[in-house]
């Protein structure tokens, strides 16, 4: 007896395992195979210095800011232009190879992880500003053209691009998970601000969704493949182009912070004050634990109290109005006095504390990493959801500030949790889970601005439906019939 079997049955298991390991060796052999035999045709296309297999590249493309794994891919392009992209995803389709877009690495969802292998499409190196229409308030922009570095280009132009998530990230890549930020509740999210995309889909066509060199404001015309795309993490196609709206710089920007007695009273400002249709460019809620991190990670001294960062911007006789409608709102719910930030030097250091509130809450605990919640709920049912939220950690004993877009809805609990303690992790995962649901419960969404990626797969079947899933699998096969771009991200591998 070998281990409690029998020696037929030692044989039959045996010879089990050897033929597991020659399919996995074929399989691996086969891709080595059909990798080798594009390598050339890579290199013919982009050129020697824009193929690369070092591990260290491969490494840092097969990973963004979020919790998951590094799944590095198996090759790194780094293409100079649409044409050559459409080119290697030619290739690539003749050999079944996974394509995996890649802007800058800022997603929090593991949109960027190879799960298959396959071919990283690096866009860095696209990075020109094509068309800038002044007088029509829009710009075309390549995929390594970031937030900064475009409103760096419009800086004498009187207009900027105001979605901001924080991170310098890609507007491609903004585009491709629908990103938002703190600026939403006044100019949108990327959805509204995108008004044409270049696109090469998984055998290399390419598609412009409103038609080459369209740029209405609105238009009527057909199926809105734009809006199909953004938000589609590239599963369905690779951003080459994107096509902005632009606004004109505010004659006046003031910022302002105030601190309220409880979370509910800070909620129910946030509330009453879209309510009386204050046209607000940005209101972030900041929890206490929140708080109390920006203070000690950014210097400052702010009450440790739910607060509300604010921003308001117009003409100076148009601020008054703002800001007085919304101090008797505030103060009627307990807040305190505002304290101002009028120059830009005040406010860019006070926007900056909150946009530091991830590595805020990772000095909460040196050592630990961070994962961000992203839940989406209408804002009668904001207070709630936040309450709850709150019992939640403390009944759990778990390190969880919150910070959120409490304009829009959206409010994230940066997670701060030990790698090396697994029953930490695992309250932590039951957490993130009851909250999800309970925003699902509220007519909410499981993300708001960071997509669905990896980690949010399970919960996108229970928010859609089974008919509504089974739409985006029919739309993923019909731009996407060998399941090449980007695989095992939004939706669940099928079931066999």
């Amino acid at each position: 007896m070998l281990l409690g079997l029998t020696p037929s049955r030692w044989l039959l298991s045996h010879r089990h395992r050897l033929l597991q390991c020659r399919t996995v060796k074929l399989e691996n052999t086969a891709r080595s195979a059909a990798l080798d035999s594009v390598l050339s045709a890579f290199r013919s296309i982009c050129g020697e210095d824009s193929v690369s297999l070092g591990e260290a590249v491969r490494e840092q493309h097969g990973k963004d800011e979020s919790v998951h794994r590094c799944c590095p891919p198996d090759v790194v392009l780094f293409p100079h232009c649409v044409e050559e992209v459409s080119a290697l995803a030619k290739v690539c389709h003749n050999h079944r190879l996974p394509i995996i877009p890649f802007g800058t690495g800022t997603g929090l969802e593991g949109g960027v992880g190879a799960v298959e292998g396959g071919v990283c499409f690096s866009l860095r190196n696209m990075d020109q500003v094509l068309d800038l229409h002044q007088e029509d308030f829009d710009v075309t922009v390549e995929p390594g053209v970031t937030r900064k570095a475009l409103n760096a280009y419009l800086r004498d132009t009187g207009l900027w691009f105001p979605v901001d998530p924080g991170a310098d990230a890609s507007l491609c890549g903004m585009a491709a998970t629908s990103a938002s930020g703190t600026n939403a509740v006044r100019y949108g999210t990327m959805r509204e601000n995108v008004l044409n995309l270049e696109v090469v889909l998984a055998d290399g066509t390419i598609i412009h969704t409103a038609g080459k060199g369209r740029r209405p404001r609105k238009t009527s015309a057909g199926y809105n493949l734009t809006n199909l795309i953004v938000g589609s993490e590239g599963t369905l196609g690779i951003i080459t182009k994107t096509t902005l709206r632009l606004y004109g710089i505010p004659e006046a920007m003031v910022s302002a912070v105030c601190s309220f007695p409880s979370v509910q009273a800070a909620v129910d400002s946030t509330v009453q004050i879209l309510q009386a249709g204050v046209p607000i460019a940005r209101i972030e809620f900041l929890d206490d634990v929140m708080i109390d991190a920006c203070n000690r990670f950014s210097s400052l001294s702010y009450p440790v109290t739910p607060t509300l960062f604010l921003e308001f911007h117009g003409s100076e006789r148009s601020l008054e109005e703002q800001v007085n409608t919304t101090e008797d709102i505030t103060q009627s719910n307990g807040g305190s006095d505002f304290q101002w930030a009028r120059d830009t030097e005040t406010r860019n250091r006070l926007w900056k504390a909150r946009h530091d509130a991830w590595y805020a809450a990772l000095a909460l605990r040196p050592g630990c990493k961070a994962y961000a919640t992203d839940v989406c709920v209408p804002l009668s049912r904001l207070p709630q959801i936040i309450v709850e939220t709150k019992e939640d950690l403390i009944e759990n004993r778990l390190t969880g500030p919150i910070a959120g877009h409490v304009g829009d809805g959206n409010f994230h609990c940066l997670m701060v949790v030990d790698p090396s303690d697994p029953e930490e992790q695992h309250r932590v995962h039951l957490f993130t889970e009851r909250l999800a649901r309970r925003a699902l419960a509220m007519d909410g969404t499981c993300t708001g601005e960071h997509g669905v990626g990896l980690g949010k797969r399970a919960l996108l079947r229970e928010e859609m439906g089974h008919m509504a899933i089974q739409v985006m699998q029919s739309l993923k096969d019909a731009l996407d019939p060998k399941n090449l771009m980007n695989p095992g991200k939004i939706l669940q591998p099928r079931e066999l």
